[in-house]
């Protein structure tokens, strides 16, 4: 395989060798990390945030772990007794705390990821202000939420008001008695509406597309076909959707009542902004003091750079989780394996396949997969129920 060089020795002799480095410890990082450790894989976690959670644990305030989206238990550990009214921010980053505590997944925070390049020896340098790594590969678990989408619109720059996104949302209450624009048509945008419309002068929902409801059950079925959408995508190197985005958002109770009440009364995209609120090419206005983004984020992947995987539709082109340009980097959370459900099974499919390149560059015996594949069954469905449940504090 020949790989892109892009060498960069400075300070590469005192990096720390290690075969395998994970960024990020979310979903996919510790999915990841569980694998590489079960298999007897030498690794090592970094992770940018101060604490355990994983992006959860920036998520406002009023989004109470009842009210989450799916959240899937990690390999090996459930997520049992956990109060629905908590905050969803606080419920799982102490089950990510203790999920690193049970495996003895020594998580390096803060540890920001500057850049990844080519090293000598074929090895990877990884770079952060904390230090550097040189590795046999990679898994980039690095998720979204640190690139928020801002759309670009016309007069945006003229608003008097605040404009903020989903990321530093802070929950309905510093919107009383505001007129409140929500822009987006995810699940976020009506999570936004329906609390913010409780507090909030006026709300107006603009979205670039008619939003898709989904009336009834989403079953396996329906979800192998909404994978499939995404991974095509990837294949083709492409930006890869959400797995949501392609689900279309749930009609549960508090969406119906959001539709009779005209809360979630849809207007399409407004053409530009104005001082004091939106307007429309047909001479509609509304004024408004907040416009609140929630036009979801894009994959935190700049690190990687140095490395030039993207291909020219705009995306890094993978293989299940493999990075197409260079196998030793492997992409989980990314694309199809972005939920996390799809986190786990990706995670453990990663360490699979960087098992096997790293026994082919060190020439092991075909007795060393024996323990791996030894492993690999313990994660069957019917070995599951076994595994202990998370010990959760309560409030």
């Amino acid at each position: 395989m020949n790989y892109f060089v892009e060498r960069d020795t400075a300070g590469a002799d005192a990096a720390q060798a290690v075969d395998v480095v994970v960024i990020g410890a979310g979903q996919a990082g510790l999915s990841s990390a569980y694998h590489l450790a079960r298999a007897g894989t030498e690794h090592v976690v970094l992770d940018h945030a101060p604490r355990p959670g994983g992006a959860w644990q920036f998520r406002w305030p009023s989004l109470t772990y009842g009210k989450v989206h799916g959240m899937h238990a990690l390999p090996g550990m459930e997520l049992g007794g956990a109060d629905p009214l908590r905050p969803s921010s606080e419920v799982i980053g102490e089950y990510f705390a203790a999920y690193e505590e049970r495996f003895g997944l020594r998580v390096r925070r803060p540890v920001d990821v500057t850049a990844v390049r080519a090293g000598a020896g074929g090895r990877l340098l990884v770079e952060s202000p904390a230090g550097a790594w040189s590795a046999r590969a990679l898994i980039n678990a690095t998720g979204t939420w640190d690139r928020p989408f801002w759309p670009r619109y016309p007069g945006q720059e003229t608003f008097r008001g605040r404009q903020l996104h989903t990321a530093n949302y802070p929950g309905p209450q510093e919107f009383a008695g505001a007129r409140v624009i929500v822009v987006g048509g995810g699940t976020s945008a009506v999570q936004h509406l329906l609390e913010v419309s409780e507090v909030a002068a006026e709300t107006t929902w603009v979205t670039r597309r008619p939003p898709a409801f989904r009336d009834g059950t989403f079953g396996e079925a329906e979800g192998r076909a909404a994978v499939a959408l995404v991974d095509e995508r990837v294949r083709q190197g492409l930006p890869p959707q959400s797995v949501v985005s392609v689900t279309g958002l749930p009609l549960n109770e508090a969406v119906r009542n959001g539709i009779a009440s005209g809360v979630l009364d849809r207007r399409p995209m407004f053409d530009r902004i104005t001082a004091n609120g939106a307007a429309w090419a047909d001479g509609r206005r509304v004024e408004a003091d907040v416009i609140l983004w929630a036009t979801g984020f894009r994959a935190a992947v700049d690190h990687l750079a140095p490395l030039r995987l993207r291909e020219p539709g705009g995306g890094i082109r993978v293989e299940g989780t493999r990075a197409v340009r260079d196998e030793r980097i492997h992409l989980v959370g990314y694309g199809p394996s972005a939920s996390t459900i799809g986190a786990n099974r990706a995670g453990g499919a990663a360490v699979r396949e960087i098992r096997r390149l790293l026994a082919r560059e060190t020439r092991e015996s075909p007795e060393a997969w024996e323990t791996l594949e030894t492993l690999e069954t313990l994660e069957t469905p019917e070995n599951r129920e076994t595994h202990e449940p998370a010990a959760l504090s309560r409030t």
